[in-house]
């Protein structure tokens, strides 16, 4: 059980990745050279130690290749630790890829209930909901069209709308919100303080660095699979400028 006012608990967490080199390809080269395939493990984080209150909102911060993503997929339970634990309390919902989890034959109607099911919500539910999902995506022009015809910006917009229609307590975002038109971006960013301002927990990995000290209060710095600093949103920020920036 996670503390009553935790929202995440990450404790001494390790995460590694298995890469094999020259991975034989045919019957015959697996016959040939079955001893000779290289496997090798690169830990992408490393002993990670992290708190998160419920009601916070928390910027992960870092170069590409830092394992801010991993540990947000790490947070979603994708994927699972190599050591140590993640605890979350309380219902949580993530856009961590462009239409993950949308299917491609479905219409953009068909997949809000096919994604709102998987966040647990009932068909009833969702038919309270589904009006508000579409206005707020701006494809009612497209909503009965297969979504493997829409742009990726399109895809974005569906699946933000859905993420803040299901009720979650936590909300895991990562650069999604890059994609798009910056009128979309900014409705979407002016939604999530809407959704700080009610309580409800938000992680999100962003390059946009005065997106994210608008919104967040904190700022978690990793820095090759090590929390760098932890604190204050500006003072992160300004740290991590005067070495990445």
């Amino acid at each position: 059980m996670t503390k009553s006012n935790n929202a995440i608990e990450v404790k001494n967490m390790y995460k590694d990745f298995k890469l094999i080199y020259d991975k034989p390809n045919t019957l015959k080269e697996r016959l040939v050279f079955w001893k000779s395939t290289k496997k090798e493990y690169r830990s992408v984080l490393k002993n990670i130690n992290i708190n998160i209150k419920k009601g916070e909102t928390v910027a992960l911060i870092g170069t590409n290749g830092s394992g801010k993503s991993t540990l947000l997929k790490l947070m979603t339970k994708i994927i699972y630790p190599t050591k140590g634990t993640i605890k979350t309390n309380g219902k949580l919902t993530s856009l961590l890829e462009l239409g993950a989890g949308f299917h491609p034959d479905f219409t953009g109607r068909e997949n809000i209930y096919f994604n709102a099911s998987i966040f647990g919500l009932t068909a009833s539910e969702i038919d309270k909901r589904v009006d508000d999902i579409i206005k707020f995506s701006e494809l009612e022009e497209f909503i009965d069209a297969p979504v493997r015809t829409y742009s990726s910006g399109m895809y974005m917009r569906l699946a933000f709308s859905v993420a803040i229609n299901v009720d979650a307590e936590i909300l895991l975002i990562d650069e999604i919100l890059a994609v798009g038109d910056q009128h979309f971006q900014d409705k979407c960013f002016e939604k999530l303080e809407q959704l700080k301002s009610s309580g409800k927990t938000i992680v999100i990995v962003s390059h946009s660095l005065g997106s994210v000290k608008k919104l967040c209060n904190r700022g978690i710095w990793i820095y090759d699979g090590e929390v760098r600093l932890d604190g204050n949103i500006d003072d992160v920020v300004s740290e991590y400028l005067k070495v990445c920036g």
